[in-house]
């Protein structure tokens, strides 16, 4: 069976409706087999979103391991004047991406990026559900390469279970960062701040 964070065009494909209501607003998705929590808005994206609600966000923002858009596409709506990138190494997700942009009508860039090695220039904000299927390697990357794109006092906001590795996972940001706020715990998964100093 092929893996979310992969392309795997044996995945039989069945695309599907999915749905969350935040604040009042609902977000209809398309979802399909092969991607990232197909069958519901996962719960860590869900508290992030809360979190990222109530963040001065603005300027350029990236999120990284996009899946089917939930993040960046909902972030476009609630920060309307931000200029909104994603990415993702999965091309049917990606696809997806594109196709519910155009069905929320939200003008935003996404595009095929193995972790950010196809990214280019700096960000205020980096975002990222990080794919801890693919490996305690790759979600590191993300970290470190989210550092190196991250303009000065830029911040990178990321969600991960306790016992997915968030302790661990908070100590590398640190040793980047030199700083990971936890800004909040939600049914286990934990909301993290860093920010660029330098």
């Amino acid at each position: 069976m092929g893996q979310y964070f992969t392309n795997d065009d044996n995945v039989k494909s069945s695309p599907h409706e999915i749905s969350v209501t935040l604040y009042d607003k609902k977000y209809t998705f398309i979802s399909d087999n092969g991607v990232f929590s197909k069958n519901e808005i996962d719960d860590g994206s869900i508290s992030l979103l809360k979190i990222l609600f109530m963040q001065p966000l603005g300027g350029r923002i990236l999120d990284v391991g996009c899946g089917y858009g939930t993040i960046g596409l909902i972030l476009k709506h609630f920060f309307p004047n931000s200029e909104i990138e994603m990415v993702d190494v999965n091309r049917r997700a990606l696809s997806l991406a594109q196709e519910n942009a155009r069905r929320m009508n939200l003008t935003v860039k996404i595009y095929e990026s193995d972790i950010l090695n196809n990214v280019d220039g700096e960000f205020d904000n980096i975002v990222t559900n990080p794919p801890i299927r693919a490996g305690k390697k790759v979600v590191y990357a993300i970290f470190a390469q989210a550092y190196a794109h991250l303009k000065k006092l830029g911040a990178l906001y990321f969600v991960i279970r306790k016992d997915q590795g968030a302790p661990s996972a908070q100590k590398e940001v640190i040793s980047l960062f030199g700083n990971c706020e936890l800004l909040k715990r939600d049914k286990g998964y934990y909301i993290y701040r860093a920010i660029k100093s330098e």
